[in-house]
């Protein structure tokens, strides 16, 4: 009677497998264009792809680049930012973008629009681009 009740047991599914993406990728997946910093127009441009559950991607004014983020929503915990060392014209822009990145801690997401902001009071909007 052990053996059969064992077999059964193997046959049910992982439980696991059914768990939805609670990060920021489950309540805001596809890619979005950088549109301000703080309150003020961002001219370089710099892409966020939260394609990929508990991952953060995209193009920043020169290089591309990638963190974990795994952390539930609202909040967001981008961690070490990996990117490419492709030399322009915008290491500057490229530089504060990634400052302000990486020191977000909450994300609201409402339709097409993206904000990440902090409790110092800094601010990032990102617009869902066409077509995703």
């Amino acid at each position: 009677m052990k053996p059969l009740a064992l077999a059964a047991l193997f046959a049910l599914p992982p439980l696991a497998t059914a768990c939805a993406d609670e990060t920021l990728t489950g309540y805001a997946s596809g890619l979005y264009q950088l549109e301000e910093i703080d309150g003020e127009g961002f001219e370089w441009g710099a892409t966020l792809d939260l394609s990929e559950a508990g991952r953060i991607a995209g193009q920043a004014p020169c290089n591309s680049y990638s963190a974990a983020q795994d952390a539930p929503y609202p909040w967001f915990q981008p961690g070490p930012i990996a990117a490419t060392r492709r030399a322009c014209l915008h290491l500057n822009g490229e530089a504060a973008f990634f400052k302000a990145l990486s020191e977000m801690t909450l994300a609201e997401a409402s339709g097409p629009v993206l904000i990440l902001s902090n409790e110092a009071g800094r601010e990032m909007v990102f617009r869902r681009s066409n077509g995703e």
